[in-house]
Parts: structure tokens; sequence; C-alpha cells
């Protein structure tokens, strides 16, 4: 979902849709973003960037999705915004 959609599906929430989504796909969304800057870098067009994007999102969300690092540390964040 782009960012815009996100608002017209949310119009009464502050914010932006990173403010709502979880740790693991915040690092994919950055390991997405530096990649995309390095394929732009190389010249590669937008049609190709995005099918090299969207498999690479596959790929991460399939390693990352029993991540026990990851759950770990979401766990973590969960326990640190309770105590405020």
């Amino acid at each position: 979902m782009t960012a815009k959609e996100w608002r017209d599906k949310n119009p009464n929430i502050e914010g932006n849709i990173r403010d709502y989504t979880d740790l693991r796909h915040l690092l994919i969304l950055c390991n997405l973003e530096n990649t995309n800057a390095e394929l732009i870098n190389d010249g590669i067009s937008q049609k190709e960037r995005l099918i090299k994007l969207n498999n690479s999102a596959i790929r991460q969300m399939k390693i990352l999705a029993n991540d026990k690092s990851i759950k770990e540390l979401e766990n973590l964040n969960k326990k640190l915004i309770d105590t405020k």
C-alpha cells in the first residue's frame, strides 16, 4: 500500500504509515530504500527496479517471518512503550 492509500483509508489517524507498522516491515523498508538508491545509481529503469524490489521484499519477508531476534526486539520495544 502506498502512503497516500494509507492516508486515504485512515483520515482520522495522525502521523504516517511508518508510525503504525512493525519493526520487521520498517527493516525491510529501510533495506529496500537503500537497494533502490543503488539501482538508481546503476541506471536501472523504474520498471526493472520495481520488479527487483518486489522480489527482494518477498524474500526478506520470508526470511524475517520467524526470526527470533526480530521478535525479541519487538517484544522489548512493546515493553518500553508500555512503561511510558
